[in-house]
């Protein structure tokens, strides 16, 4: 039986700080220093300690009524004082084990240790506890672990240059930051020159006020586009330090992923408990053909700050072989590809976009003068993430497709500017759906094939231009009821 770490105690102490209100208020009365006042507050201070000692106890008791058990089939936690909560988690049904070692519990040899499981609430760990070396210790010895000798060695070993590249890619905001950050450079000037133009007509006494004020607009615009890029290279550099020393080893029943700087985790991962493998790509990763691979599996990437990665970008003919395990495959090609007539599926709203940008803008500029050189240049900021677009969704018509292979399944597909090859056990599939417009069904006689997978989040992934006939049979070989049949 183990207790949690015992700075821990300060963790529940915190909870009851409220209780410091009573403190506060009796001090508000010696705001206006008075010898008296002060006196009278001095011999009162017993009432401070004891209100600090009693937020002491409280956390005191909480930390020593939280206990651990540790036996040869689960991990057990004992937690509350007036309502006890027990929780039991069999190693059997763990889905991973999370170690965090945060820079500041270093010194005091504490770890963040989580659990997870398919089952509890979504998006949360199912056990979080604090604990110390000596626990995780012994827990390491109870749950599976990589095999040293079972242990793969044709892994692709992760390069500084690939957490660069990974952090670049995948850093929030990469492309729309400098888009934003140039529109306000550039949109800056415009503002100055149309508001210069609008004002001077209203009145020449308010000139010199007028030109004080106007001159801070070029440069609040730059300001805040420099901070839209100084944004991405703070997300840039985070993820840096938290991927900086990525490092994986698996056998055939688990694996073990490790990576950060001032915070170093350890995932290990039951691979049995991996819903899907998703190697994801954006246009410039596909054209050089390279890839990133996540994995969904309960727990993994918790939170909207991590990722669930399992390996940085790569190329793909350097994956390795024993990848193979995860469903990580070369060499499969689409069995079922979109109809040439769905080619306007994926390319419709890029298109609208970039059609009517600028007869938008000669609409506007005739109704309002005065706005012309502002949606001129709206127009032509919509015009290039259009043609941007145009060129993803098109390369997503061409790779889009389904493979039915053993018992795995494998979409390509895409969401928004991300590519997506999404490769599972057939066992994983949750819910197929073959969703028709009606101008699917005039033209051509094609759907949308949705299929849903275990997981926590609810994601689905989709392939559109389908023929519908392919589609039924897609259906009859999944062996999988359909939630809506065409008509």
């Amino acid at each position: 039986m183990y207790h949690e770490h015992p700075i821990r105690i300060l963790r529940y102490s915190a909870k009851n700080i409220w209780l410091l209100i009573f403190p506060l208020l009796r001090g508000v009365s010696t705001l206006r220093f008075d010898k008296d006042r002060f006196y009278s507050w001095v011999k009162g201070a017993w009432f401070d300690i004891l209100i600090l000692g009693l937020i002491m106890l409280f956390g005191l008791v909480r930390w020593y009524s939280s206990r651990i058990d540790i036996s040869a089939a689960a991990i057990t936690h004992n937690d509350g004082v007036i309502f006890r909560l027990r929780t039991t988690i069999p190693y059997s049904s763990v889905s991973l084990i999370t170690v965090e070692r945060p820079f500041y519990l270093v010194p005091f040899r504490a770890v963040m240790l989580r659990c997870d499981t398919s089952a509890g609430l979504f998006n949360s760990p199912d056990m979080k506890l604090m604990v110390s070396e000596k626990v995780i210790r012994e827990l390491k010895r109870s749950i599976p672990d990589v095999r040293e000798k079972g242990s793969s060695d044709d892994i692709p070993r992760p390069t500084a240059l690939s957490i660069l590249l990974f952090s670049v890619f995948f850093s929030s905001g990469f492309s729309g930051v400098v888009y934003i950050a140039t529109f306000f450079f550039k949109g800056g000037d415009i503002a100055h020159d149309m508001i210069t133009a609008s004002l001077s007509r209203i009145t020449m006494e308010t000139e010199k006020l007028t030109g004080k004020l106007l001159l801070r607009i070029p440069e609040a615009a730059i300001m805040i586009g420099s901070l839209f890029i100084a944004a991405w290279l703070l997300s840039f550099t985070i993820n840096v330090l938290r991927y900086y020393g990525f490092a994986l080893t698996l056998d055939e029943n688990c694996m073990k992923v490790s990576y950060g700087t001032l915070t170093r985790k350890e995932y290990r991962i039951m691979s049995e408990q991996i819903n899907y493998t998703d190697l994801r790509q954006n246009l410039i990763m596909k054209i050089f053909s390279a890839v990133a691979v996540h994995i969904s599996c309960a727990g993994y990437g918790y939170g909207k700050r991590s990722l669930p990665v399992l390996l940085p970008v790569r190329k793909e003919k350097n994956m390795g072989r024993e990848l193979e395990a995860i469903g990580i495959l070369h060499g499969i090609k689409n069995e079922f590809k979109p109809k040439r007539t769905g080619f306007w599926q994926y390319i419709w709203l890029p298109v609208i976009l970039s059609a009517a940008s600028f007869p938008v803008h000669f609409i506007a500029a005739d109704i309002v003068p005065a706005l012309s050189d502002l949606t001129l240049f709206a127009a032509i900021m919509l015009e290039v993430p259009s043609i941007w677009f145009i060129a993803v969704k098109f390369a997503a018509f061409l790779t889009s497709g389904i493979s039915l292979y053993d018992d795995k399944i494998m979409i390509r597909c895409s969401r928004w500017t991300t590519f997506h090859t999404v490769i599972a056990d057939r066992s994983r599939l949750v819910k197929l759906t073959l969703r028709q417009t009606i101008f699917q069904k005039m033209i051509g006689k094609k759907c949308s094939v949705i299929l849903y997978f275990e997981g926590e989040e609810h994601k689905s992934y989709r392939v559109k231009g389908i023929d519908i006939k392919k589609a039924m049979e897609i259906s009859e070989l999944l062996d999988h009821h359909m939630e809506s049949v065409p008509i």
